[in-house]
């Protein structure tokens, strides 16, 4: 039979009840539980009543509520795609209880319950069942009907759970109450007993007969050989709660020897596999969606940050470590770096290091070193920086260490598709000390409702642009493809091996760019970022 999630699962279930084979359906209690049930080969699951409250760490008692239960089920319903049988104790109250359960199961795609007739709260049939009362037969079937009627599925199933040899009533009541529960409409009848041989079943199922089909649960008279089920006519065997009796004991003598033994070499090769944790957690399910619908490429993306300078204009703050090493608000500018990095997932950052880069020693950072700062420029240290790259080459953020800023900027650069985007802040006008991050900009068109849709692109940089052509002030981030690195790494080739480019910055990179056209996508912003320049910008970058 088809387990496709395409196929019902009450058809699924309800097939099996009338099977003319006897099939097994077993315990789960979690979402976990029942895909690893599913993955065993089983066709149906048992949503044990004691399993779910036992894994919540309560009694079998009704003292989880009948609503934790349905959300335990909404989880194993959403982990496989074989039917689910709930345990459902006495039905959580009378028939109009009964009858929002069976509603409630229907929308959770459940294939059917099972009811005990006892009295609310319920009390676990091998405590003490002979002092336990039953529930009125009449009642019983009353609420039998209620669930019926209320089910929209006509595949549902309710199966009646007889408790007559439970509390000690002998054959003769349970052949009573088992066909009045078939009348008012029970689908099937679980027989239960608590001996530790099959004889009471047994001779139920005689008398019985094949008036509807009888499931048992041998889990006190579990030596009987499954042959003898088998030859009485059984419907289903459920083996009830052995996936969680079988986890407690695995967990208690793992928890044991961590406590005895301090360390993990005895417990790892007896466990299962991170890697298999994540396979049942289906994430490589989740992995294909983020390829589909998170934005493209920060994952894949490298970060150079050029820290290669001291920052002189900081006067004692940089004497014994590098401006990018400063702090604001206790956190090395550069760690703010790292973190707006981080924030949208990209964790290869490679870190250009210079003056005092002994000082230079954050965790988790890619350094390359230039040992010639001194008499060196940015793209000297940015040639370093790629040449140092191995494997495949992937999109690549250029930033400067002395820069804070907003998540948002290298979010939206790595959303472009353009093979060189730079960012450009628009209110320039009271930010002339940024100029030497390459001075003005002029663009294709200036920052206004009508470029929100536009594509923009760099037509000039520098300082001697005209003050009303002026459009902005390049941020000094420039991304970069992976198919114009090979194109910048040669570029930057040429202009090193001219002497006098030797302290050439990336401004330089943008000017040269532009001479040979190629496009430089403009992104606008207005602020969101911070050079610190000057003592006052170290000041002002606490309150950024």
């Amino acid at each position: 039979m088809s387990s496709t999630p395409n196929h019902r699962t009450t058809t699924q279930f309800r097939t099996l009840l009338q099977s003319d084979q006897l099939e097994f359906i077993c315990e789960a209690h979690n979402g976990l539980s029942a895909k690893i049930v599913q993955e065993a080969g089983f066709k149906g699951i048992w949503a044990s009543g004691l399993s779910i409250s036992a894994q919540f760490g309560v009694r079998d008692n009704n003292e989880a509520s009948w609503t934790q239960v349905l959300e335990d089920l909404e989880f194993m319903s959403d982990a496989t795609t074989i039917p689910i049988l709930l345990d459902g104790d006495t039905g959580y109250g009378n028939f109009n209880n009964m009858q929002r359960l069976v509603r409630k199961l229907e929308q959770r795609k459940i294939a059917a319950v099972c009811i005990e007739d006892k009295l609310f709260p319920k009390t676990n049939s091998f405590i003490k069942g002979g002092a336990q009362p039953m529930a009125d037969l009449h009642e019983f079937c009353g609420k039998i009907k209620a669930g019926k009627d209320a089910q929209t599925d006509p595949d549902f199933s309710i199966i009646a759970r007889v408790e007559a040899f439970i509390c000690g009533w002998g054959l003769a009541e349970a052949l009573r109450r088992a066909e009045a529960y078939h009348q008012a409409g029970a689908d099937g009848i679980l027989i239960h007993s608590a001996l530790s041989v099959p004889d009471e079943i047994l001779a139920f199922k005689q008398e019985w007969g094949n008036r509807c089909p009888v499931v048992i649960v041998p889990t006190k008279y579990y030596a009987t050989p499954t042959d003898v089920f088998r030859q009485h006519g059984f419907s289903i065997v459920i083996w009830a709660n052995h996936m969680l009796r079988s986890s407690v004991t695995a967990m208690q003598k793992t928890a044991k020897t961590l406590k005895e033994q301090e360390h993990l070499l005895s417990i790892e090769d007896k466990v299962a596999p991170v890697s298999e944790i994540f396979r049942l957690q289906n994430a490589a399910e989740l992995q294909e969606a983020e390829d589909r619908y998170l934005p493209k490429g920060a994952e894949d993306t490298t970060a150079i940050v050029l820290a290669a300078s001291r920052g002189d204009e900081l006067g004692e703050l940089t004497e014994h470590q590098p401006k990018t090493m400063v702090k604001i608000q206790g956190t090395p500018i550069l760690s703010h770096i790292v973190d707006a990095y981080n924030a949208v997932g990209i964790k290869d950052i490679v870190v250009v290091r210079g003056y005092k880069k002994e000082a230079v020693t954050l965790p988790n950072l890619t350094y390359v070193d230039n040992t010639d700062y001194a008499d060196s420029g940015e793209l000297d240290s940015l040639l370093k920086a790629l040449k140092s790259r191995k494997g495949p080459a992937q999109s690549t953020i250029i930033s400067y260490g002395d820069l804070l800023f907003n998540k948002y900027i290298p979010q939206s650069l790595c959303q472009e598709q353009d093979d060189l985007v730079v960012f450009v802040d628009s209110n320039w006008q009271d930010q002339t000390s940024y100029t030497r991050l390459g001075g003005f900009t002029e663009c294709t068109m200036p920052n206004s409702r009508k470029a929100f849709n536009a594509k923009i692109y760099l037509k000039q940089l520098g300082d001697s642009i005209p003050s009303d052509a002026i459009h902005g002030i390049w941020m000094g981030f420039l991304k970069v493809s992976p198919s114009a690195l090979p194109l910048i790494t040669g570029i930057i080739t040429e202009l090193l091996a001219k002497p006098g480019n030797r302290k050439a910055g990336i401004a330089q990179l943008l000017q040269e760019l532009l001479q040979r056209q190629q496009p430089i996508r403009v992104l606008y912003t207005v602020g969101h970022w911070l050079d610190i320049n000057s003592l006052e910008d170290v000041v002002q970058a606490g309150n950024f």
